[in-house]
């Protein structure tokens, strides 16, 4: 039997709405809403962190999902979630998940930080996800980097 090959992403959370699609959540909450959408994964163990910028470490067996896989089931997890909280009369709830591996010096040795070699993913909620894209430059970020190093997947609630 083939040795699981782990990988290990850390995600953060980024509230961009300017009006009330849904209400905002905390941190703790946002990890939850993820953990419990990947509990009936059990290749994938999902665990909050203390970190100023990353809220979720996700370990998983990189033989079995890849990093796009893992970044679509967490969007999916808010998502799920943010449609029993969602206003029917309001626009349309993008998700994103904008994923990237580190391939730069470690800011920080602190096992909450993101190390080269594990994948950083930004979810986004926001009613604007072309405006969002635009404004980070994503198109030329992502042109910039080999499709093996970034990836990103959109889903609207």
């Amino acid at each position: 039997m083939d040795k699981p090959q782990q990988g290990r992403m850390l995600f953060s959370h980024n509230f961009d709405i300017d009006d009330n699609v849904v209400p905002q959540i905390s941190r703790e909450e946002f990890a939850l809403y993820l953990i419990n959408g990947c509990s009936a994964y059990i290749d994938i163990k999902c665990s909050r962190v203390n970190n100023p910028h990353w809220v979720l470490e996700v370990i998983f067996d990189q033989k079995k999902r890849s990093p796009l896989a893992i970044g679509t089931l967490c969007a999916q997890a808010l998502g799920k979630k943010r449609k029993t909280q969602k206003n029917n009369d309001s626009r349309p709830l993008h998700i994103l998940a904008l994923g990237g591996i580190k391939t730069t010096p470690a800011i920080s040795s602190s096992p909450t930080s993101l190390q080269p070699g594990e994948w950083g993913v930004d979810v986004v909620e926001t009613n604007a996800a072309e405006q969002f894209l635009k404004n980070i430059d994503w198109e030329v970020t992502s042109a910039s980097k080999s499709p093996e190093s970034i990836f990103s997947f959109q889903l609207q609630v």
